[in-house]
């Protein structure tokens, strides 16, 4: 799909949805995205390698561990992300990104732009997470 975005495009309800231009917009801002958590895990590790137990009170060497432990669930989150930001690269080869996948309606342009990895339109997440809290409930 070899389009080339004018610098200061942005998606717009005037257009017709997820046409080249917008299912290229995303797939940028999604690699975008991608490469920067990468980057970030990458990160997380040279400092995780780099710092050993050195601290000799408890209290630090506590902390240390705990700042280490919060490190590696973050890159847990990040590693998550990841895979949902594959998968939804997978949905703009496919061409079905942007599309609810309980609806197949359009997920709106906005929703994506807040949350590229959105899979269902803003009403069928609120059902989802209503029909979720219902079961928690009982």
């Amino acid at each position: 799909m070899s389009v080339t975005l004018p610098p200061d495009y942005r998606p717009s309800e005037d257009e017709d949805f997820m046409n080249d231009f917008q299912r290229e917009y995303f797939r940028i801002k999604l690699l975008k995205w991608r490469s920067e958590l990468i980057r970030e895990a990458e990160e997380t590790l040279e400092h995780l390698q780099d710092g050993g137990m050195q601290e000799s009170d408890l209290a630090d060497r506590a902390s240390a561990e705990m700042d280490r432990a919060l490190e590696l669930r973050t890159r847990d989150r990040a590693r998550k992300l990841i895979s949902k930001i594959d998968a939804a690269l997978q949905r703009v080869e496919e061409g079905s990104y942007g599309y609810c996948e309980e609806t197949q309606e359009p997920i709106s342009l906005r929703r994506l732009e807040a949350r590229p990895i959105a899979t269902l339109s803003l009403e069928a997440q609120e059902r989802h997470e209503r029909r979720e809290r219902t079961h928690r409930m009982e």
